[in-house]
């Protein structure tokens, strides 16, 4: 996944400033999903080898606006895949690196 971070435009005043709301977001792996549910998982996402198989493109998200530099705080987040490693562990077995020939 890539991300980028721009300025806002807008002014606060453009933005309800009196209320907040937050979601909490909880991951689970496929057995706590049918335990959760009582149903199946939804399917695997493609992979980008998968839509060049296809002869389709791996689309990437174009922007001339400068991205913002990251913030410090999350500087020392590790990704899954890093921990996994480190643990001796392959929690994303299926994620491989990959360079699309084919970007529209």
């Amino acid at each position: 996944m890539k991300q980028e971070i721009y300025t806002d435009d807008e002014s606060l005043d453009h933005y309800d400033q009196e209320n907040s709301s937050r979601c909490f977001v909880h991951l689970c792996n496929s057995l706590m999903w049918r335990e959760i549910t009582d149903g199946d998982p939804p399917s695997v996402p493609v992979t980008a080898k998968a839509y060049e198989r296809a002869g389709l493109p791996w689309v990437d998200y174009y922007s001339e606006a400068p991205a913002l530099d990251g913030s410090t705080k999350l500087a020392g987040m590790k990704s899954v895949a890093a921990l996994g490693k480190k643990k001796g562990d392959v929690p994303l077995s299926s994620n491989e690196s990959f360079s699309p020939k084919k970007i529209g």
